[in-house]
């Protein structure tokens, strides 16, 4: 592999959700950096070299008809499938590799431009799947369907009225309503990134309670007498529980002589059997909403992908504080409270609320850069990795590699 491939290259990433609402798989977005010219089959190969069998599915996108030519020739059918837009088909350098990538045993992913837009018969046989949009009318189509099925009980589930197809991905899904209809009514294969404003609005008025199943996850480690790396993993897999454990100790009622202001030191300085008797009063309270999930587990993966960011030989203290700073940077929204209060409310370093409240500090550049990665727009990674002085070929081993170690479905 030619040194330095990943330099030429750009990457963001979003999401793809299931029924069970985990991920599904992972819509990875590539593009030439300003400047630079990729070597398709080198940066394949790189890709997967980070990409193992463990991973989750891969999808490979482009907005450059040139690179999605080349992927369609030179990608691996045991690594990704390969996303073609629907405008890009009129290309005839696209409509002609479409079916020879079929014949080497590539699957290939129709992807919607536009809510109108449908694949025309001469093409359907040639793709696996597709990555549809609904239009207005459609969408209140569905959500008629979903209300009739709330009403009457016995018309509840697949609703033939219902434009949504089964075992179809839908993207630009607005509504949890709307989600669940095509997840859990429909059998849709899977939503491209979630409705989190949705879901955080329906909790505006008393904001989220930790999820049900970290708590759970926590307490089984604690009994299992698990090592302390370990439950300090499990306590940060939940934006909301880290919040309400660095709040508990802290508080006056506990009357500690010095803040607690990383969720390792809480739990060496609190005890296991004091940590376990806070989680077990919490227990009764948690969410078993699915809907939260993926909104959990996005913050936690932004958290995961700024901490690995860190020089190498930087302190795992300083670590421990870049993960905090992505795994609570949106808290205000979570728990439905002025983010000056929330942060006033908890001693993290200075560095941290910098962050999140100001957008300054040398831990903004981190976050700033995360946030444009959950974007398929390169342009936007690009800027903010020539802004901040991130090499992009780190940026990049670090995005694979974090985005790699995502549990599959």
């Amino acid at each position: 592999m030619p040194a330095g491939v990943l330099n030429d290259a750009v990457l963001g990433y979003q999401l793809l959700w299931n029924a069970q609402r985990q991920v599904a798989g992972v819509l990875l977005t590539l593009d030439a950096a300003t400047g630079h010219t990729l070597q398709v089959p080198a940066l394949l190969n790189s890709i997967g070299q980070h990409w193992g069998p463990q991973a989750p599915l891969l999808l490979l996108s482009t907005p450059s008809p040139a690179l999605l030519a080349e992927l369609l020739d030179a990608t691996p059918a045991a690594l990704a499938s390969v996303v073609v837009a629907s405008t890009l088909l009129d290309d005839p350098a696209i409509s002609q590799r479409v079916p020879r990538a079929g014949q080497r045993g590539l699957k290939r992913v129709w992807h919607s431009d536009q809510p109108a837009a449908r694949l025309m018969p001469v093409f359907a046989a040639h793709f696996s799947q597709s990555v549809l949009e609904l239009s207005v009318d459609d969408t209140l189509l569905a959500l008629r369907a979903t209300l009739r099925g709330q009403q009457d009980p016995h018309r509840a589930g697949f609703s033939s009225s219902s434009p949504v197809q089964a075992e179809k991905i839908y993207q630009h899904i607005a509504s949890q309503t709307l989600a669940a209809h095509c997840l859990d009514e429909q059998a849709a294969r899977a939503v491209l990134g979630w409705p989190t404003d949705d879901v955080l609005h329906q909790h505006r008025a008393a904001g989220i309670q930790p999820g049900q199943q970290a708590l759970r996850n926590l307490l089984r480690a604690i009994d299992g007498d698990t090592a302390m790396d370990d439950l300090e993993y499990r306590l940060s897999q939940d934006p909301v529980l880290a919040y309400r454990f660095l709040r508990y100790a802290n508080s006056a009622a506990l009357g500690l002589s010095r803040e607690i202001d990383t969720l390792r030191q809480g739990l060496m300085v609190l005890g296991l059997s004091h940590t376990r008797k806070w989680l077990l009063d919490l227990l009764p309270h948690a969410t078993p909403d699915l809907n939260l999930q993926p909104v959990r587990q996005s913050m936690v993966l932004r958290a995961r992908f700024m901490a690995a960011l860190l020089d190498v030989g930087e302190s795992d203290a300083l670590r421990r504080e870049l993960y905090l700073c992505g795994l609570l940077c949106q808290i205000d929204q979570l728990v439905a409270q002025p983010l000056a209060s929330v942060l006033a409310s908890i001693p993290l370093p200075s560095r941290v609320k910098d962050a999140i409240a100001a957008q300054t500090g040398p831990y903004w550049p981190f976050l700033e850069l995360a946030l444009a990665t959950e974007s398929p727009q390169p342009g936007v990674i690009c800027a903010r990795c020539q802004q901040h002085s991130f090499e992009l070929e780190e940026v990049n081993q670090v995005l694979l590699r974090t985005l790699a170690a995502l549990p599959a479905a």
